[in-house]
């Protein structure tokens, strides 16, 4: 069965994105992009959340076709196109590049999609990635830490009122000083039925 593993980048303090969706803080070089190349495009599928979309939508459909963009980038563009993608979103009223548009997180759905064959399924956005954990539907987290403070925004991680135990798996440290945690939850503890 497919994993669904929440990837997501946040501040040493937590953070997603700084005031106003800042991401200008991410580390992102040469080293960690041609990690993130290769891990995403292993990956089987991608569940996007509505900004994260219109974020990756924005930039990835023609980024290879830049001749000043390094090698890294010029890479991930048609990854990024050709993945099927599922699109969580209420206001979106159409999407595209290889995508679906689904309205809700339902957990039997999400069940379903997790026992089609092909590879992991690569999950991104807080608010996406809080419906999965709530309910239980999240394999592996591989948490990107950028060595910032960003001192106010969005937090990965909202307040909850249950306790989700984790097993770390894997940890790596980029060139760049940022830290990859790869985490596993621990079955029956703080998940979802």
């Amino acid at each position: 069965m497919r994993k669904i593993v929440l990837m997501m980048s946040m501040s040493l303090d937590g953070y997603i994105e700084g005031p106003d969706r800042d991401i200008s803080w991410h580390r992102v070089d040469d080293e960690l992009h041609t990690h993130m190349n290769a891990t995403v495009g292993s990956m089987g599928g991608l569940l996007h959340g509505r900004v994260v979309y219109e974020l990756m939508a924005d930039y990835w459909p023609t980024a290879d076709a830049d001749p000043e963009a390094p090698a890294s980038v010029r890479e991930f563009a048609p990854i990024w196109r050709d993945l099927p993608k599922v699109v969580y979103s209420r206001t979106l009223t159409h999407v595209d590049w290889n995508s679906t548009l689904v309205r809700e997180v339902v957990p039997e759905e999400v069940r379903a999609l997790k026992e089609q064959p092909g590879g992991d399924l690569a999950l991104g956005g807080a608010e996406l990635g809080e419906a999965f954990l709530r309910y239980g539907l999240v394999d592996e987290l591989r948490i990107y830490v950028h060595p910032v403070l960003v001192g106010r925004g969005k937090p990965l991680f909202p307040h909850a009122d249950t306790l989700t135990s984790l097993r770390l798996v894997e940890s790596h440290t980029f060139g760049n000083g940022v830290v990859l945690l790869r985490y596993e939850p621990e079955p029956g503890i703080g998940t979802a039925p």
